[in-house]
């Protein structure tokens, strides 16, 4: 297995699987233009992003006669297993396998998110995490 280093990384679903349409753990990783010609050139998907190229790593959940594959593991700076949102702009080492594989004739091949190790964590937001507890000025104020 291979590792993406000191990465700073997006769209993060690494413990919980992105489920907008077809359930996958997913990363984006921030890489220099060498590494992402690297890997277009090897026919691997890299996006151009604001923060410049990304390789895109990803887990499908649903495997072949019903298998489900496990979330990859998600580990801090110490190599301790951790539980949390990763947010844009969080920087950490991305482990993955490439794979390849032949159907109908047509040549598939994609990188399977494995691990990923946190050096710097952005936590992510959800909506409305923004707001902290307010006193109210007067004990009468009504919304």
């Amino acid at each position: 297995m291979a590792v993406l280093k000191n990465c700073e990384l997006e769209w993060a679903s690494i413990t919980v699987p992105n489920t907008t349409y077809e359930p996958v753990y997913t990363v984006n990783a921030i890489v220099d233009d060498k590494t992402a010609e690297d890997f277009r050139s090897r026919g691997f998907s890299v996006k151009d992003t604001e923060r410049g190229p990304a390789v895109v790593i990803k887990r499908k959940v649903n495997g072949p006669n019903n298998m489900i594959r496990p979330a990859p593991k998600l580990f801090d700076k110490s190599k301790n297993e951790i539980d949390v949102s990763v947010g844009n702009g969080s920087v950490g080492n991305v482990q993955y396998k490439e794979w390849e594989t032949v159907r109908q004739g047509k040549t598939y091949k994609g990188l399977d998110l494995q691990a990923v190790q946190i050096l710097d964590l952005v936590t992510y937001n959800q909506a409305g995490d923004e707001f902290s507890v307010e006193e109210s000025l007067e004990e009468d104020d009504e919304l």
